[in-house]
């Protein structure tokens, strides 16, 4: 081991939070921090044991393991400052701190979900052949989540290589570890999963180091997981406004006779090979470095971000398709997701499918028949762990994966909502453009079918204002299939909501040419007397109860509800001046709300030309009589649609 390094190694790593603590302490940093003083040898000697490939995946307070794993000081502090020269150009924050030119994935201020995004980065790693690990490293609040026992789980029974890394600090945010965790020695859990374990002295640079490098060799030769504790102290508090009133001054008196630095120092100068001249001269380079590099940070402040670039970042360069079909064949929508799927697989050596019994199953709803056979290795189902495997999802998607997760039923979606919404929808803004997340999550919606409220909803609103995510909703079986391969080719996240009363629905499919652009709505007829504007299921109902007037109307599939197409919105609307807005889910926020805000905010709008037929504000009953009056039928799209066509 190269001691002097490791030495340097944790003073840049507490010289830099000294930094910051300055800094915050003259009101320079806007927002909270989070530091980690008292646990660099945690930083340092995890970062010392890995190789180059090795990805990492921090909690929010990271500053030291970036520090530790070679990004450039100054552009630290200019992410502390909000600078455009910062790591994620000014976008990510004290929490966020992503440096892909060092394997940083990025850290996750959401307690315990970077862990999964770790799996996935590790599921990339196995299925590119790499000799390489993924770490996801959290902390003894961490361990009370559930999706940390769904990824030991997952990483057990898939044999990914990947270092479960704990640093057990013995404070969640004040409330005290042997308060919060039933077990004595959290690594001991891991044992219930069949993965090795051990507990480190994770103030002891040296222990830290032969353990991650034991627990490296481990993954790597026995294609094992493995879990490391590393039993260390926060002499810091939890944030900028932490009064530390949880805790003794006799205990932090304790843990600062073992300070990680002072205790190294001591080993060095015992050693005999190291002198106290030569450790000072390296603590004052170290810390003429790191004032450098603040300096330097401190001299472009101001340097921030126009609008222009910032709104930039929201959403990945997107690879818009729109091809057309030189043949044509009849199938169900089911048939033409299932196409689309087969497609993608065969095309893009990149693309697998995840999700619970989508094997020899076929899906819940029959959508991935038949594809295990045909792609071995490449459909993998899941335990029923949501959160964890389209956490997972968006890891792979991250390092280099095209995944496709297939949700059973849309009202589950609320397990996978932290995945969806706070990492995949938000990594290329939070990295400063860094990392795109090109993963689809697939899922039926909808009720008509007798399954009662908790599976029968139509939950695309909670995602409607979420940026940097797009989501679609194909009304029919040719739409379905085009608009699916046009997502994976897409850069950004792809939320694809199927409702579940169209999976018989015949129509044409397009043949392996047929693509549409995402983002862009679809426009049937010409018709000047009404526009029906609308989205999946309930669209395709107004089509079918409105087509012996289908020559006296414009009908709008918007195909993509979120962003949504507002220019054809608008176009449609200006030509025509009388509109029918239908959809499935319940009005209020919905996405009929958003469109009837868009026409409402024109000039030429006039009160009473728009009407809105959707769901009532009611969970789905099973009662099927109930259920018919609750959801938007044919016969009140029609009565709704005649009420506003002249002359009828």
């Amino acid at each position: 081991m190269d001691y002097l390094r490791l030495f340097s190694s944790m003073l840049r790593s507490r010289f830099l939070e000294r930094g910051i603590e300055r800094l915050g302490s003259k009101g320079e940093i806007y927002g909270s921090y989070h530091l980690s003083i008292g646990q660099e040898a945690c930083h340092a000697g995890l970062c010392a044991a890995l190789s180059p490939g090795d990805w990492i995946v921090p909690t929010h307070r990271c500053h030291g393991y970036n520090a530790a794993g070679g990004t450039k000081l100054d552009r630290i502090f200019s992410e502390m400052l909000g600078s455009r020269n910062g790591i994620c150009r000014g976008l990510g924050g004290s929490m966020h701190m992503t440096d892909t030119s060092v394997s940083n994935l990025g850290s996750s201020a959401v307690v315990g979900s970077g862990i999964s995004l770790a799996g996935g980065a590790a599921l990339s790693l196995k299925a590119m052949g790499r000799r390489n690990i993924a770490v996801a490293i959290f902390g003894d609040g961490a361990s009370s989540r559930g999706t940390l026992y769904e990824m030991m789980n997952i990483a057990s029974i898939w044999d990914l290589p990947l270092l479960f890394f704990l640093e057990n600090n013995h404070y969640g945010m004040s409330a005290p570890a042997e308060r919060m965790i039933a077990a004595d020695g959290i690594y001991r859990r891991a044992d219930g999963f069949l993965i090795g374990s051990e507990k480190v002295d994770g103030n002891d640079i040296i222990a830290v180091v032969t353990a991650v490098k034991r627990a490296r060799e481990h993954i790597l030769s026995e294609h094992r997981p493995y879990f490391i504790e590393a039993d260390t102290y926060r002499m810091c508090g939890h944030s900028r406004s932490d009064r530390l009133v949880y805790r003794t001054r006799e205990e932090e008196a304790g843990w600062e006779r073992k300070d990680p630095i002072r205790r190294f120092a001591g080993f060095l100068l015992e050693s005999g090979s190291y002198t106290e001249e030569l450790l000072i001269e390296t603590a004052r380079q170290v810390n003429s470095e790191v004032s450098e590099a603040l300096a330097t940070a401190e001299a472009s402040r101001g340097d921030t971000l126009s609008m222009d670039e910032m709104m930039s970042y929201v959403y990945a360069p997107s690879a818009v398709q729109d091809s057309s079909s030189a043949s044509f064949h009849r199938g169900t929508y089911r048939e033409a997701l299932n196409e689309a799927l087969s497609e993608i697989l065969m095309e893009d050596s990149r693309a697998f499918l995840m999700g619970e019994d989508i094997g020899k199953y076929g899906g819940c709803f029959g959508v991935t028949e038949g594809l295990a056979a045909k792609f071995p290795g490449r459909v993998m189902e899941t335990p029923v762990s949501e959160e964890a495997f389209t956490g997972m999802a968006a890891g792979a998607a991250m390092t280099g994966l095209h995944p496709i997760v297939e949700i059973m039923y849309g009202d589950f979606l609320t397990l996978a909502s932290d995945a969806i919404i706070n990492h995949a929808a938000k990594t290329y803004f939070m990295s400063g453009g860094q990392i795109s997340c090109p993963m689809i999550c697939r899922t039926p919606i909808g009720g008509g079918t007798g399954h009662g409220a908790q599976h029968s909803q139509c939950l695309e609103t909670m995602f409607l204002s979420v940026p940097g995510l797009i989501v679609a909703a194909p009304s029919d079986p040719y739409s379905a299939k085009a608009l699916l391969k046009s997502a994976n080719r897409e850069n950004n996240p792809v939320l694809f909501l199927e409702h579940k009363g169209l999976y018989g629905e015949e129509g044409d499919i397009g043949d392996s040419n047929a693509y549409l652009p995402l983002g862009r709505a679809i426009i049937h007829g010409c018709g000047s007397d009404l526009l029906v504007i609308g989205y999946s299921r309930a669209f395709s109902e107004a089509r079918s109860w409105l087509d012996d007037l289908s020559e006296r109307v414009t009908f709008l599939d918007l195909a993509t509800i979120s962003p949504l197409d507002e220019e054809s919105i608008r176009t449609c609307y200006s030509r025509i001046g009388r509109a029918l807005i239908v959809e499935d889910a319940p009005l209020g926020g919905s996405v009929a709300d958003a469109v009837m805000r868009i026409i409402a905010a024109m000039d030429g709008y006039r009160p009473g030309s728009v009407r809105i037929v959707s769901a009532l504000q009611s969970p789905v009953p099973f009662s099927r009589t109930l259920e018919s009056s609750v959801l938007p039928g044919g016969q009140r799209i029609r009565k709704e649609a005649l009420s506003l066509m002249p002359g009828l």
